[in-house]
């Protein structure tokens, strides 16, 4: 099928608006103003710009009192609402799993003529892409030497042994497993469902359509696309800022004395804003092309790569090693998971630091990210039930980021336990210093070290792009009130923004207030998404109601008895598809 936005026939619009879509006379974007390229949201756009200017200004202005104060932020955010981050996530476990296993998981995102606008190869690509590839690449040997090194006391084993390395592999894939693709499928399926069901704007305030009603329209909607956008920028721009430091010390590594020893490129925060610079160039091309020729060839292009680096480790690195800890890992993982998910260190065990300067950060980062990754995946989900969908973007990264993590993890533990070069160098360098250079000093371990090194760093650019593509049709759609197309200087403006705020930060606290910012913006969100799970439910639920009712199958019996048009249904006879004829049911690549 196309790619485009349109559904089988003048029949199919009629259906879905007559029956499920709300009485208004209101459309995205009707208010707009356009002018000089842009095609913004007259309250939303400007407001926004305001405060980030502002924010940029005080950051810049204040200079060593801002990364002061991002630090006092951080610790206290962290030590004060610890709690509440944690029991929301696994309340979005729990919601989710309900939606996907109750009678609410045969509903069809887009209605029932909806049809699949990407192949579920296409998809999967896309989901990784835009969901944590920068992260994964930054943290998938940093985070478990870390714990190997300090293990977290929920587990008490003793640092540098086999019971360190267990927790470490346990806890690295608590925080990269299924809760934060929980986060991101809330998110995702409730965007999806207001704008492709109810053909509400694409944008956060439309979820809440089922408590404003049309208010969503008037400031308590634009209050919740405002906070989004902030969320959406700030968790942004802490993957951005991950990635750049990374890139940097890949590049002095590989072509520096770690490697190569051809030239010595210097690190810190003056080359990263450089990178930035480059890079968000090379993104911005990328984003003037659309989400079908550039997004989507480049999320392939991230998937190929991925795979290429992650099967050369597996052949050249400790293979059996690799495939042992990943079992014995999930193992670990699966069997602690629930009390991973409440483990706050407040009643027996002492917290030594792993749940507020860990755990919550996360929560948090995701969180903030959540908005630009459910968008995204929204986006680009149309046709697929709610099942579908729920296992689909809950399940399958969460068990590809367990896969990754522990190759290049498994590695560097492997080493670790043996006194290797990975250990020699974590204790030299100490964590600070072997944050950024942890994957590259592993990869140097093993053969053909300066081919994977470049390789890496390929990806982490790669991944830079992408992120930053999809943040800004993210970011459009909400300055835009929710349209689905916006003009492309738009997507270059924002493109260019979400380069300059991850510089600034660098400039104005390092990575302290990359993370910062993204935790900070995450906690009036979470407020937002645990509100979000009531407003869902009541979508969903109407939705069934409308399925099942006399007038939806009055209509459907007039439409089975047409030559050319195909009812499919359920065991229960709910109907789950229509379908002209003479069409094939796959998605289009």
């Amino acid at each position: 099928m196309s790619g485009s936005d349109e559904t089988t026939g003048e029949m199919s619009d009629g259906l879905q608006v007559e029956l499920f879509h709300p009485e208004s006379d209101r459309e995205p974007g009707d208010t707009n103003w356009q002018k000089y390229g842009f095609d913004v949201h007259p309250v939303v756009f400007p407001v926004a710009l305001a405060i980030i200017a502002l924010f940029i200004a005080v950051t810049v202005l204040l200079g060593d009192t801002a990364s002061q104060a991002y630090t006092w932020l951080f610790d206290t955010i962290g030590s004060t609402f610890g709690w509440f981050y944690l029991l929301a996530v696994n309340v979005f476990i729990v919601v989710l799993l309900f939606f996907a296993f109750s009678k609410y998981g045969k509903i069809k995102i887009g209605g029932v003529e909806a049809e699949k606008e990407f192949s579920d190869f296409s998809w999967m690509a896309m989901l990784f892409s835009a969901g944590m590839g920068i992260g994964l690449m930054f943290f998938s040997v940093t985070e478990p030497m870390f714990y190997f090194n300090t293990p977290p006391s929920f587990f008490g084993a003793e640092a540098g042994t086999g019971a360190a390395a267990a927790a470490a592999m346990a806890q690295t894939f608590f925080h990269w497993g299924l809760h934060p693709w929980a986060v991101y499928g809330l998110v995702g399926l409730g965007l999806a469902f207001f704008s492709f069901n109810r053909g509400l704007p694409l944008t956060f305030r439309s979820i809440f359509w089922p408590l404003l009603g049309e208010r969503i329209y008037g400031w308590p909607g634009h209050i919740i696309d405002l906070v989004t956008v902030f969320a959406t920028l700030f968790g942004l721009s802490t993957s951005l800022g991950l990635g750049v430091a990374q890139v940097n010390s890949g590049l002095s590594f590989v072509f520096g004395s770690g490697m190569l020893g051809v030239a010595d490129i210097p690190t810190g925060t003056g080359p990263q804003v450089v990178l930035i610079a480059a890079i968000t160039l090379i993104a911005t091309a990328s984003v003037a092309a659309g989400l079908e020729g550039g997004v989507k060839r480049l999320s392939t292009i991230n998937l190929y790569l991925m795979f290429a680096l992650l099967g050369f480790l597996l052949l050249v690195g400790p293979t059996v090693f690799i495939l042992g800890a990943w079992v014995e890992g999930l193992g670990a993982y699966l069997q602690n998971i629930l009390g991973l998910g409440f483990f706050t260190g407040t009643l027996g065990a002492a917290e030594n630091g792993t749940v507020t300067a860990w755990t919550v950060f996360y929560w948090g980062w995701w969180i903030a990210w959540s908005p630009f990754v459910g968008m995204f995946i929204a986006r680009i989900s149309k046709g697929r039930s709610v099942r579908e969908f729920v296992l689909g973007v809950l399940f399958l990264p969460a068990l590809f980021s367990t896969l990754w993590l522990s190759t290049f993890g498994g590695s560097a533990l492997n080493s670790a336990l043996a006194g290797g070069a990975v250990q020699q160098q974590y204790t030299e360098l100490g964590y600070g210093a072997f944050e950024t250079l942890g994957m590259f000093i592993t990869l140097n371990q093993y053969p053909l070290g300066v081919v994977s090194g470049l390789l890496a760093t390929l990806l982490v650019i790669t991944f830079f792009v992408t992120s930053s593509d999809s943040g800004s049709l993210v970011i459009d759609h909400l300055t835009s009130g929710g349209k689905h197309d916006v003009p492309k200087t738009q997507r270059i403006f924002w493109a260019v923004t979400e380069g300059a705020v991850a510089s600034i930060l660098l400039i104005g606290g390092g990575l302290t207030a990359l993370q910062t910012a993204a935790i900070t913006t995450g906690l009036p969100f979470a407020v937002i998404l645990t509100l979000m799970c009531y407003t869902v439910y009541l979508g969903l639920s109407n939705e069934y109601q409308i399925l099942e009712s006399e007038e939806f199958a009055e209509t459907i019996q007039d439409l089975s008895e047409r030559d050319d048009v195909d009812v499919v249904t359920s065991g229960s006879d709910m109907v789950t598809d229509i379908s002209d004829r003479d069409e094939s049911a796959t998605g289009s690549d």
